[in-house]
C-alpha cells in the first residue's frame, strides 16, 4: 500500500531539469540565485540539474552542449539564462528560457549583430513555451527586438538571499566607505571615480581591475581596495562592513546589489534608468548614470543630509521584501505547472 502511494506521489510530481552555463572565474550569481529558487520550490516540483560541459564560446563547444542537453529532457526544460542556444534540439512545449538582459544585442553592430539576434533571441524565443525575463525593463526591451506574444513573456525577479538581513551600523560621514560592485564598463566605474574625486572617502572595488581602472582611479586620487574572487559570506561582509552602495551602472538587466544593500540597511545610489528604479523601489537615490556631477550631488546627498539616508534606508528594508525567495520560487513553480499542463494537453489532442 504504501508503495503504491509513493508511486501515486511520483507521478503527479512535474520532473524539471534547470540548464546551467558552465560559469566563468567569479562568475556565479545566476548559479547563486537558481540554487535559492530550487531550495524553496514546492514538493510537486523536482528538479534536477546540468551544468554546460563548455564555456559559453565558439561554434563546436555550444553545439555539442545544445546536442547534450537534448538527451536530459524532462516533464520541462529550463535554461536559465546565458547559453540560449541550448533551446534548438528541446522540444518546444516543454521548455522555458530566462533572458537576463539584452545588453549582448546592445553592444553588438553590423553582421555581427544580426547574427546573434538570429541565434541568441529570435530562434530560442520561438523555441520555447515560456520566456521569463528578471524586469519590465528587460521585457520591454526583449519585445523591441523580437516580435512575439507578449503575454508568452513573464517577469520574475531575482530572489534576495536569506542571509542579507538588517544589520545597523553608524554612518560615517567623515569619510564613509563606499562599495562598487563590478568592473565591466557596464558598472560606470571611470564616471564614478570622477564623481567622486575630491570627496573624503574609501572605495571599495568589488572585481577584476584592468590597468585602465588603475590608471582612472589614479588619476582621480580614489583611496581604494580592490577585492575580487569572494565566497557569498565575504560578500555579505562588504555590505555589512560599508556606509553606502554606489551603483550607478550604464546598463543592468536587474541591479540584485540594490536590494542586497537595502535589504542589509545601506543607503544606496543608482541609476535613473532600465530596471535600475523599477527594483530601488522609490528605496534608493536615482541619478544620470550618464552625468559624473549627478552621480556626485547623489552621493554627496546621502553623505550629508541623515534624514535623506534615514529614510532611505528604511524604503529599502519595505522594498527588500518584495524580492523574497519563497515567494519568487512560488512564481517559478506557476510557470513549470502551466509549462506542463500545457504540453500534456497537447500531447492528449495528438
Amino acid at each position: 500500500m504504501q508503495n503504491s502511494s509513493q508511486t501515486n506521489i511520483e507521478n503527479r510530481m512535474i520532473k524539471v531539469v534547470q540548464f546551467l552555463r558552465r560559469p566563468g572565474v567569479a562568475a556565479y550569481s545566476v548559479e547563486r540565485l537558481y540554487r535559492d529558487i530550487r531550495q524553496h520550490l514546492p514538493a510537486d516540483i523536482r528538479v534536477e540539474t546540468r551544468v554546460n560541459q563548455f564555456f559559453s564560446s565558439g561554434i563546436v563547444g555550444r553545439l555539442l552542449d545544445a546536442l547534450l542537453a537534448s538527451r536530459w529532457q524532462r516533464d520541462v526544460n529550463h535554461i536559465t539564462g546565458d547559453v540560449h542556444y541550448l533551446t534548438f534540439f528541446l522540444k518546444r512545449r516543454r521548455t522555458v528560457l530566462t533572458i537576463l538582459d539584452c545588453i549582448i544585442l546592445e553592444k553588438a553592430r553590423g553582421i555581427r549583430r544580426q547574427i546573434l539576434w538570429l541565434l541568441w533571441f529570435w530562434i530560442p524565443v520561438r523555441m520555447a513555451a515560456q520566456i521569463v525575463v528578471i524586469s519590465e525593463a528587460t521585457r520591454q526591451q526583449l519585445l523591441g527586438h523580437v516580435t512575439c506574444d507578449p503575454a508568452k513573456i513573464k517577469v520574475i525577479y531575482c530572489p534576495l538571499s536569506a542571509e542579507f538581513v538588517p544589520d545597523p551600523r553608524p554612518f560615517q560621514p567623515a569619510s564613509p566607505l563606499i562599495l562598487h560592485m563590478g568592473t565591466n564598463p557596464n558598472k560606470n566605474l571611470e564616471r564614478h571615480a570622477a564623481a567622486l574625486e575630491g570627496i573624503c572617502c574609501r572605495l571599495v572595488v568589488v572585481g577584476v581591475l584592468s590597468s585602465k581602472n588603475v590608471a582612472v582611479l589614479e588619476k582621480h586620487r580614489i583611496r581604494y581596495e580592490n577585492v575580487q574572487n569572494l565566497s557569498q559570506n565575504a560578500v555579505h561582509d562588504l555590505y555589512r562592513n560599508c556606509d553606502l552602495l554606489l551603483f550607478a551602472s550604464t546598463y543592468e538587466g536587474f541591479g540584485l546589489p540594490i536590494i542586497e544593500a537595502q535589504a542589509v540597511g545601506r543607503p544606496v545610489v543608482t541609476g535613473n534608468i532600465l530596471s535600475m528604479p523599477e527594483v530601488a523601489g522609490g528605496a534608493a537615490c536615482l541619478v544620470d548614470p550618464f552625468d559624473t556631477e549627478s552621480i556626485r550631488q547623489g552621493v554627496l546627498r546621502v553623505i550629508n543630509d541623515a534624514d535623506y539616508r534615514s529614510q532611505l534606508i528604511e524604503n529599502g528594508f519595505a522594498n527588500a521584501k518584495r524580492f523574497s525567495v519563497a515567494r519568487i520560487a512560488q512564481e517559478y513553480a506557476e510557470v513549470y505547472r502551466d509549462v506542463h499542463a500545457q504540453a500534456q494537453r497537447r500531447t492528449l489532442k495528438t
